[in-house]
């Protein structure tokens, strides 16, 4: 079934339904999928962002590898 042809069947029960709740859980629904607004970062989710991409550029990161035995040792020390 195309997408075409399930819009058409969704309009189609729609017209049928009158339950005002029920329309505007719907309503919620696909307006979280159309929406179509910029994501806003905060000056903090900036400032990390600029961090690791200097941390990246730098090569100051870990592999998941290396990272996994950092967390072993780690844990087997509790």
């Amino acid at each position: 079934m195309s997408t075409l042809e399930l819009k058409q069947i969704i309009t189609e029960h729609l017209s049928h339904i009158d339950d005002v709740s029920f329309l505007k859980a719907l309503r919620t629904i696909i307006e979280s999928k159309v929406s179509v607004s910029e994501y806003k970062l905060s000056d903090f989710q900036k400032i990390r962002i600029e961090s690791g991409r200097h941390e990246l550029t730098n090569k100051q990161t870990l592999t998941h590898e290396d990272l996994q035995k950092e967390i072993d040792q780690w844990l087997s020390t509790k």
